[in-house]
């Protein structure tokens, strides 16, 4: 076992770096923050820098501040993402026996839920073309193969684990389903979206940067209460309006429009 982490890890990194050079996303992001920086309107000095760095670990990365929680997204996403982290963790130390005390274990069991209940949540109730647009859940699209291998993984895991603790018989064909499920999970991040959870973080980050040095990537940054603003004439007619005007579209969730 020790050596398929090494050959999961292998395939996670061959797969992101061909994931980057075929869809060219580390070669746009560095243009894109070159681009910041020469439209930048102030310097940053590095204990700014390192600012926006740790606020985007703690506040982006660490609660997913971009995700809308209508519903639970938010929510559900934490739970998977947390559970991930929890569960590869404590997989690592039990085949390596780094650590094995019952509290690891424990942990295990613990991580590989959270992944059930934010994915089948995530699967059959939030998806927008389930939520909002009425298809079925167990219509599958090659966009789906992250989560499918995920929680296929970690279910297929945990009821190993189970039926191993308690003796059944019939575990070992539940431990090929779960290998095979694994190495999809691992071996297909160029066909699925495992690899923009280390997109992601930079995006976040270069967002921050670009608003702090005052380029924005070119978009607006004044609010409606500000002085300049309410002077335009594109906000002539709501000069006198309240600035709380109500939920407006997210009064209701779209849902089979």
């Amino acid at each position: 076992m020790q050596l398929f982490v090494f050959f999961m890890i292998f395939l996670v990194v061959v797969g992101t770096i061909f994931d980057i050079i075929h869809k060219g996303s580390a070669r746009y992001f560095f243009e894109n923050m070159r681009k910041t920086n020469r439209m930048a309107k102030k310097d940053l000095d590095g204990a700014a820098i390192i600012s926006i760095a740790i606020k985007t670990g703690a506040i982006d990365v660490m609660t997913s501040k971009e995700l809308c929680n209508i519903r639970g997204r938010r929510i559900a996403h934490l739970m998977g993402m947390y559970g991930f982290i929890l569960y590869i963790v404590t997989t690592v130390l039990m085949i390596f026996n780094i650590a094995t005390p019952a509290i690891v274990a424990q942990l295990w069991w613990l991580g590989g839920l959270l992944v059930c209940a934010g994915g089948y949540w995530f699967w059959f109730f939030i998806r927008a073309d389930v939520s909002a647009e009425g298809k079925s859940p167990f219509r599958v699209m090659r966009a789906d193969l992250f989560v499918l291998s995920l929680v296929g993984s970690v279910t297929l895991g945990l009821i190993w684990a189970w039926m191993q603790a308690k003796g059944i018989s019939g575990s070992l064909v539940i431990f090929s389903f779960y290998i095979f499920a694994t190495v999809i999970l691992f071996g297909g991040v160029p066909w699925s979206k495992f690899a923009h959870m280390f997109f992601k973080p930079a995006a976040a980050f270069e967002k921050r940067l670009s608003i702090a040095n005052g380029n924005a990537d070119n978009l607006p940054t004044y609010t409606r209460d500000d002085p300049e603003l309410q002077q335009s004439h594109s906000m002539e007619l709501l000069k006198d309006a309240p600035m709380d005007m109500g939920l407006g579209i997210k009064r209701e969730v779209p849902r089979h429009y």
